[in-house]
């Protein structure tokens, strides 16, 4: 598997290989999630974590960086709000924070 795309940006592959389960499959399915909010999602995968913003002037509302056995969410809802930060370890933590990024994808600008 390929885990540099082209001019060897990191693809998003290359994070599920470090993870364990269950936080592998967390991740896919937050990835799934958070796409589905919008037509305007973009995702951009760095080196160490995986970036969610809204498109025009790329308003970042979710930051996931994976931690071996979990995930490190920084959710944030505006450009003064400070983020809210969550480590999900169980697909019961990632349903509950669903909520929270859905309203900050909502809120951002």
């Amino acid at each position: 598997m390929e885990m540099f795309g082209t001019g060897g940006r990191p693809q998003f592959e290359s994070h599920l290989e470090r993870l364990k389960e269950p936080a592998k499959t967390i991740m896919v399915d937050l990835r799934k999630f958070v796409l589905s909010l919008g037509s305007n999602v973009i995702e951009e995968v760095r080196p160490h974590r995986v970036v969610y913003a809204k498109t025009m002037n790329f308003r970042t509302f979710l930051d996931i960086e994976p931690a071996g056995d979990s995930l490190v969410l920084s959710i944030r809802s505006g450009r003064s709000a400070p983020p809210v930060t969550a480590t999900i370890r169980t697909a019961e933590d990632a349903e509950s924070i669903k909520k929270q990024v859905a309203e900050a994808y909502q809120k951002i600008q």
